[in-house]
């Protein structure tokens, strides 16, 4: 529960309604319940430790969610301690936490249940449980009888419910089971419904359905009972978000999903894009008023703990969400900001971004240019055109280095390096690897062969870099070891230059990636080398390209190093 005892955005209330225009039918609000902690962890390649949780927990409170899923209670070690820390550690202002778990199992007393047990004692006001509301995941998975599914979804409700909790019901393949047997589903929500259940929540959990399939059954629902509804969609058909419209228009009020749209196989309804449509398009109250700019934010945030890259494309929260590369598309910006988006973006906290590519006209890089704060006049604007074009030709991918280009237009600009003279000038530079085998090295009597390498033997490989450079008026020559070109190379321009500007130790490269261009030339193809690096302001990439690998990475880090310097010079 929130610390002021409301449970904000509660269905029918009008608290949050937005400024934007509401749509006839539909609720003033809906609860958001977001399952990252617990359906989303299941999406492959995601593991969160029990401070990630929190961190998690944390940033959606921030956003402002009404309920948030911490997990199972006694399903994994993890989870348990998650509860026992929250209970202590997550200070939540809006949202309520809510444990996870089943119906009593098959045969068994409510009371007697460890899965129930586990939920009474995880200290949270709400819990929410998953049963059975398909014939077909009765009989097959759980092989018991309609009639004790039907039993176990009313004694659990009921027990829970005598403990004081709040109770949301996960009418598990529900839309599945309705087309199949509408009976019997009908039945396990009016047991729960009848035992106390707050929400009654319809599944889509193989994620299949389609939104006006949708329409249909959950508007038959909403017909005959008052309880609350919620929607919780999986993304296997890509309708998620509108299969959770769709349930909204109908009368459904509490809408699931995850932030960013994690979960298992093609993941949970994107609650990002649910949250924006639902607030922006329909005028249905879902966050607390002001906090929708928390979105893209909050959205990052989250990828970052997770560890996944955010799809730049995801709508809403992407950075290509409101990034405009086609010279026709930026002229029009140019002259009217709606013309080609479709919100103001910084309405969810996201940002409008022009790329430069082969494809730019003049008005691309004149609005380019303006976010750079630059000048530049029509003879500068057509020679940056006239040079991007041709390096893209030879294989330069600027609207993935905005580095780069902002190098290149500044060159074009005249753009004075305030306060860093004319920063440094390269003489030369040289890489030297060694490999050695290890002294005595070779098969012992008896030893395997390597697997991996079994043509070689052990050594040891060293990397070393010389860079000579022109400094405040001083030639430097500085050496360093790395372990690797690009990190000796990084590492003996630190030494040469770091001495002359200290904001350097601020700058670091954060990842390096390699793209052959043409592989039919094989190891003599052209690569393309991009480099991303940050400071405590914000991230960055650079890119170079040539068929030596150590040259395509110098070009690529020399520039990071040196919009690193400027945007250090800036900010002072």
């Amino acid at each position: 529960m929130s610390h002021d005892g409301v449970a904000h955005a509660h269905p029918g209330t009008k608290a949050r309604a937005h400024s934007h225009g509401h749509v006839e039918g539909l609720p003033s609000a809906i609860a958001v319940y977001d399952t990252t902690l617990r359906d989303g962890s299941q999406q492959e390649g995601i593991s969160l430790t029990v401070d990630d949780k929190l961190r998690v927990a944390e940033q959606l409170d921030h956003l402002g969610v009404t309920f948030i899923e911490g997990g199972w209670p006694g399903a994994n070690p993890k989870d348990d301690a998650f509860f026992r820390r929250a209970a202590g550690e997550l200070h939540l202002q809006t949202a309520t936490l809510v444990a996870f778990g089943s119906t009593r199992r098959p045969g068994a007393r409510a009371d007697q249940d460890e899965v129930l047990a586990h939920l009474v004692g995880a200290g949270t006001e709400a819990v929410c449980i998953v049963a059975k509301s398909s014939e077909l995941h009765v009989v097959e998975a759980l092989r018991t009888s309609l009639d004790e599914a039907v039993a176990m979804a009313s004694d659990s409700v009921g027990y829970l419910r005598s403990h004081g909790l709040r109770v949301f019901f996960d009418a598990e393949h529900f839309f599945d089971g309705f087309r199949q047997n509408r009976e019997f589903t009908l039945r396990v929500i009016d047991a729960a419904e009848e035992a106390g259940a707050e929400t009654l929540v319809l599944c889509d959990t193989n994620g299949g359905m389609l939104p006006d399939e949708v329409e249909e059954i959950v508007a038959e629902v909403r017909a005959r009972t008052s309880t609350e509804l919620g929607a919780h969609f999986h993304n296997d058909s890509g309708c998620a978000v509108a299969n959770t419209l769709a349930a909204v228009r109908q009368g459904a009020t509490q809408v699931q999903g995850c932030v960013n749209g994690y979960g298992e196989r093609a993941g949970n309804a994107d609650l990002a894009a649910t949250i924006a449509n639902l607030t922006l398009k329909m005028g249905v109250g879902t966050i607390p008023p002001g906090n929708l700019e928390r979105l893209t934010p909050v959205a990052h945030h989250i990828a970052e703990i997770v560890n996944i890259t955010l799809d730049p494309q995801r709508p809403y929260i992407g950075v290509a969400a409101f990034t405009h590369k086609a010279g026709l598309h930026t002229s029009a910006l140019v002259r009217r900001a709606d013309a080609y988006e479709h919100i103001p973006p910084d309405s969810v906290g996201n940002g409008t971004r022009v790329v430069v590519s082969e494809l730019a006209g003049r008005s691309t890089l004149q609005m380019k240019a303006v976010e750079l704060g630059l000048e530049l006049d029509s003879p500068a604007l057509t020679r940056v055109l006239d040079t991007l074009k041709h390096l893209e030709n030879a294989g330069y991918h600027f609207e993935v280095a905005d580095g780069s280009l902002e190098l290149m237009m500044r060159a074009a600009a005249g753009a004075p390096l305030t306060g860093l003279g004319d920063l440094f000038r390269i003489e030369s530079y040289r890489v030297i690897t060694d490999w050695r085998a290890s002294a005595g090295a070779g098969k012992n009597e008896g030893e395997l062969p390597s697997l991996v390498h079994p043509w070689s033997s052990e050594g040891e490989l060293t990397t070393e870099a010389t860079v000579k450079v022109h400094v405040g008026g001083h030639r430097v020559v500085a050496t360093a070891e790395g372990n690797g070109p690009v990190n000796a190379l990084d590492a003996a321009l630190r030494v040469a230059i770091q001495p002359a500007f200290e904001a350097l130790q601020n700058v670091h490269l954060t990842d390096y990636r390699v793209r052959v261009l043409d592989s039919a030339h094989a190891t003599g193809a052209v690569t393309r080398v991009l480099l991303d690096t940050s400071d405590s302001e914000g991230t960055w990439s650079t890119i170079g390209v040539s068929e030596n690998i150590i040259e395509a990475s110098w070009q690529a880090l020399v520039d990071s190093v040196v919009l690193g310097l400027i945007r250090a010079a800036a900010g002072a």
